[in-house]
């Protein structure tokens, strides 16, 4: 059996050891971290983004961007002391008790497997548009099909899909600043230098002000979300601390340099007037510059952006709610897992249990909501599918902040009872994360006076409400059983 290494906490609660394969290598896991969130939010929704602040988006991504570095420190601190794949769900139970591990944990399946639903449809329409005698629905059934078979038969098959998926939208936005470089100083056929003309003019830097920014950071900070799997993904490697305090050096700093780095080029080539939300900016640089079939690449580009998340959407859902079930916050039949790992005994090194350690039966149950999430996609997109959509909006948001509150916690916790489990640090610590609980706040708050996002926080605190009573009320039911006996006695 591959055992995940123990808690260094002796006050924590006990987790059983995670009879998972470790078939994920370093490459596996740098790659998922770089193109984790590099999606279509990036290659598409930027656009809105830059309708709104202008050629000040920079800074947008930029407040946005730190926000998330934060929270993956925190989050990156924790994972390497204490690797598990149910990852901050786990933190948030030693942190803040029971109750937090089961909210943070359902209510994350439940944001994954209803955005699976948006990336397959998206996905499905792309095809269509390049084979319309094939309907989106039969896309989308292909689409889950492949995943679900990718995901059942070994991590390793996951890790690979995600290594090349990831690899090719890293040489995307490579091959794009390059070119986008190569324009602004005029080194390409037929172009002339750009200078600072597109970033002061059309109503300067800050053409809509600082609440063009504020409006910003509420549009792009969403993009963000995807590199919490890399800390789900580490407990799945040969040496979970290790591996994930490389993957997120590596991932938070070159993530800021893509995006960030994409909207200077994009706001610098091209007037900020010349972008429209719902069109990808990227198309409208690469036709700018003379690239042939720039629609067509991009059109290529954000399929697999597409398929990439929903890839680990469906991955990082099942390892989620086996991490539920092993601590018994969700069916403990979900444990079971595929033979080869765990079951027939892997080597001590993990190359013979690679074929199996898959938590099969976690895997068809998110597979089967996302089905489900499909399918009210395809039937009710402006009803109950929205609806739904409406109640994850803003979960992001909450879980960042219990990894903030959880890493407080675990933090001074570590620091007195194993501080050498903490190979990896968060910056200033407790100072920024008192910042970025501050500034989640902050946007939460912003979301609530802007009219297009307040239906989204509404919707999604209702939900996190709906879950945390079925927390307490968990927590009340047993803590009233283990008084039982003990009343009677008494009595």
């Amino acid at each position: 059996m591959h055992e995940a290494p123990p808690t260094p906490s002796p006050t924590s609660p006990a987790v059983p050891a995670e009879p998972l394969s470790h078939g994920l290598k370093q490459r596996h896991l740098t790659m998922l971290g770089l193109g984790g969130v590099i999606g279509a939010g990036l290659f598409v929704g930027s656009g809105a983004g830059i309708a709104v602040a202008g050629p000040a988006i920079v800074v947008s991504y930029l407040i946005a961007g730190a926000l998330a570095m934060l929270v993956m420190r925190m989050l990156g601190e924790m994972s390497a002391a204490m690797p598990a794949s149910g990852s901050f769900s786990v933190h948030a139970e030693r942190a803040l008790g029971r109750w937090a591990g089961f909210s943070v944990g359902w209510l994350y399946w439940f944001l994954l497997v209803v955005v699976l639903a948006v990336e397959a449809t998206a996905a499905a329409q792309i095809a269509h548009g390049w084979v319309p005698g094939v309907e989106p629905w039969a896309w989308v059934l292909l689409f889950m099909v492949v995943f679900t078979v990718a995901n059942l038969t070994a991590v390793k098959n996951f890790g690979e899909f995600e290594f090349w998926f990831a690899s090719l939208k890293v040489g995307a936005i490579v091959v794009f600043l390059v070119l986008g470089g190569l324009a602004v100083f005029g080194l390409l056929p037929d172009t002339d230098p750009v200078g600072m003309t597109n970033l002061t003019g059309q109503g300067g830097f800050l053409p809509n002000g600082w609440s063009g920014v504020v409006s910003g950071v509420l549009t792009v900070v969403f993009a963000f979300g995807g590199l919490e799997v890399v800390t789900i993904a580490a407990a799945e490697t040969d040496d979970p601390a290790r591996a994930v305090g490389r993957a997120v050096r590596s991932a938070v700093v070159r993530i800021l340099f893509f995006y960030v780095g994409s909207m200077l080029v994009i706001v610098t080539v091209l007037p900020w007037t010349a972008q429209q939300a719902g069109l990808s900016p990227y198309v409208k640089v690469l036709d700018a510059i003379g690239v042939p079939s720039a629609g067509q690449i991009m059109n290529i580009v954000v399929f697999v952006a597409l398929l990439s998340a929903l890839n680990a959407n469906l991955y990082g859902s099942s390892r989620m709610i086996f991490s539920l079930a092993e601590r018994g916050e969700a069916p403990r039949g979900l444990l079971k897992v595929s033979g080869g790992g765990a079951e027939k005994g892997g080597g001590a090194d993990g190359s013979s249990g690679q074929a199996g350690g898959v938590p099969r039966r976690a895997v068809l149950a998110s597979v089967a909501f996302g089905f489900v999430s499909v399918l009210l996609n395809l039937l009710w997109p402006d009803t109950v599918f929205l609806y739904m959509l409406n109640s994850v909006g803003a979960v992001l948001l909450f879980v960042w902040a219990l990894i903030a509150a959880s890493q407080l916690r675990l933090r001074a916790r570590l620091e007195q009872e194993a501080p050498d489990a903490l190979a990896l640090r968060m910056w200033w610590f407790p100072y920024l994360t008192w910042v970025t609980l501050a500034g989640l706040l902050g946007v939460l708050l912003l979301m609530l006076t802007d009219d297009a996002a307040r239906p989204q926080v509404l919707w999604s605190a209702g939900a996190t409400a709906l879950v945390l009573l079925v927390a307490v009320g968990r927590e009340w039911r047993e803590r009233r059983a283990r008084r039982g006996p003990s009343a009677l006695i008494d009595r």
